[in-house]
């Protein structure tokens, strides 16, 4: 396996970079990589590159960036707006979500939220190593937390709210991003910036539920018959959008080429 490893730092071929002190345990001390050993890096802005590991110690690395392996690409404009959760079920959501291609969350504090303390640092550490394993060229933004009526009141009308909604009627999630696929004014709608909205364990307020669903640029669906855990059912509305409305519903690139080894030149174009 050839360790795949984010780098802050700008990547350009023919440069050596610092590894940091994240980077260098995994290399040194779990994969027990030595000077030669190839590496794959990116940054999130200037694509994956192919690497060496120049040399390396216990005070640093030196990692030589040798060749562009695939150009920089994004992923839909899709956030996750989520109640915080306990500790170890907010952890799994970051993970899961940045391998969904969530491109920001956004902690909301609603009515019912019984965790309102998060460390981001640890969250953004959970979307570096889920980016990482995914082979995912960007990583998810990580807002501070936001009362509910504060997100509310900053939010730009440009971007289609998903409201997740427990109870009441509702169109079915697939149902609801089919008719705005389908409908003749897609491809001239403004809301090409999407967000997903799930609330906490207890469920949103009442009150809530009816401020949120009478905003025009909202839409309320359901995710089914049965009662979802918070989590899951953000994930689960996230992978709907992504197969509807977003890249799970593009044909898959091209598979690369393995490192280290020449394209087979009798493959077919």
């Amino acid at each position: 396996m050839i360790p795949r490893l984010y780098l802050p730092v700008d990547l350009a071929i023919g440069n050596d970079v610092p590894a940091d002190d994240r980077a260098v345990h995994y290399l040194r001390n779990v994969m027990r990589r030595q000077p030669g050993d190839p590496v794959v890096l990116f940054n999130g802005r200037d694509g994956e590159f192919t690497a060496e590991i120049a040399k390396i110690g216990k005070r640093g690395a030196a990692l030589r960036v040798k060749a562009l392996r695939r150009p920089q690409a994004g992923v839909p404009d899709i956030w996750l707006c989520f109640a915080p959760l306990k500790k170890d079920a907010t952890d799994f959501l970051i993970e899961k979500a940045t391998e969904l291609g969530v491109a920001a969350f956004q902690p909301v504090i609603t009515r019912h939220t019984t965790s309102t303390r998060l460390n981001l640092d640890r969250l953004a550490a959970n979307a570096i190593e889920a980016a990482e394993q995914t082979e995912r060229l960007t990583l998810p933004a990580i807002h501070p937390p936001q009362s509910l009526a504060e997100l509310l009141q900053r939010w730009s009308p440009q971007r289609r709210l998903i409201l997740c909604a427990e109870a009441g009627p509702a169109l079915p999630i697939a149902e609801a991003l089919s008719a705005f696929k389908t409908s003749v004014t897609f491809s001239n709608s403004p809301y090409d910036q999407w967000a997903i909205l799930c609330g906490p364990e207890g469920g949103f307020a009442r009150s809530e539920l009816d401020q949120i669903s009478n905003l025009p640029f909202v839409t309320p669906v359901g995710l089914g018959p049965r009662i979802l855990r918070a989590d899951t059912a953000a994930l689960t509305a996230l992978a709907v959008f992504q197969s509807i409305l977003g890249d799970g519903a593009q044909r898959p690139p091209a598979p690369l080429v393995p490192i280290g080894q020449p394209a087979d030149p009798a493959a077919p174009d």
